[in-house]
C-alpha cells in the first residue's frame, strides 16, 4: 500500500531527536555493537528507553525495530515509521534481525520500578534462536547525577545464550562504574553518541553576566 504521508516519518524522526536533547543530557556507551542481525535486549525502568535504543541505532547506521506494548500503538500508530512492532509480531521481528536489523526486546516486558532486573520473559531469546543471531544484553540507565538532566547510560554486552545472568552482570558494573564516578563528568570509558542539553551550571548566559556586571559581584 502507498504511503499517505511520507513526509510523517522524517518529521517523526525529528521529533524523537528533538525530545532526546532537550529533555537529556546527554546519552553515552560502552561496548562493541553488533556489526549486523542482532536483538538487543535492556532492563527497563524509564519512559526513555525506547527513544535511546533507537537514537543508539540512528548513531550506528543500523535497520532497526523494537517489540512495543500493544496500548502504545493503538494510541501512537505512527511510532511503526520508526520501527515499532505490536510484541505479538516476533515471527516478523525474527525475519528483520536475520536480514540484519537490530531487533530492541524488553525481557522484563513493561517498564519496571527503580533497581535490580526483574523475571525475564522468553521472547528476546526466541527471537534471536529463531533468526540465528547475536542476543546482546544492554544495561540501560537513565539516571539524574550531578547535571540539571537526567542522562543516558548503556553498557553493551558479549552475546549471551544466559540473557538473565549477563544482563543482571553487565547491570552490576554499570550501578558500581556510576556509584563510583564523579557525577559532575561523564563515566570514564563511555562514549558520547548523542549531546544533551547543557544545565545551567554548565554555560554562563547573558542574563548571568549581566547581572555579574550590574551586582559587581566578585
Amino acid at each position: 500500500m502507498p504511503d499517505r504521508a511520507p513526509w510523517a516519518t522524517p518529521v517523526l524522526r525529528h521529533s524523537i531527536r528533538r525530545s532526546l536533547r532537550t529533555g537529556l543530557g546527554g546519552v553515552w556507551l560502552r561496548g562493541s555493537l553488533p556489526p549486523g542481525g542482532a536483538v538487543l535486549a535492556p532492563n527497563h525502568q524509564s519512559w526513555w528507553d525506547g527513544y535511546v535504543m533507537r537514537e543508539v541505532a540512528w548513531f550506528a547506521g543500523a535497520d532497526f525495530c523494537i517489540l512495543t506494548v500493544a496500548r502504545q500503538l493503538e494510541r501512537f500508530p505512527f511510532l511503526r515509521r520508526v520501527g515499532a512492532l505490536e510484541p505479538g509480531r516476533v515471527r516478523e521481528a525474527a525475519r528483520r534481525a536475520r536480514s540484519g536489523a537490530w531487533v530492541t526486546v524488553f525481557p522484563e516486558g513493561a517498564v519496571q520500578p527503580p533497581g535490580g532486573l526483574n523475571t525475564l520473559h522468553p521472547g528476546a531469546a526466541w527471537i534471536a534462536r529463531t533468526a540465528g543471531v547475536p542476543l546482546v544484553p544492554v544495561a540501560l540507565r537513565v539516571t539524574l547525577r550531578g547535571g540539571q538532566w537526567p542522562e543516558a547510560y548503556l553498557r553493551i554486552g558479549a552475546a549471551t545464550t544466559d540473557l538473565a545472568g549477563a544482563l543482571a552482570h553487565e547491570l552490576s558494573l554499570l550501578d558500581a562504574e556510576l556509584a563510583a564516578s564523579d557525577p559532575e563528568q561523564p563515566l570514564a570509558g563511555y562514549l558520547r553518541v548523542m549531546a544533551g542539553r547543557a544545565g545551567v551550571s554548565d554555560t554562563v548566559g547573558w542574563p548571568a553576566r549581566l547581572l555579574t556586571q550590574v551586582t559587581g559581584d566578585r
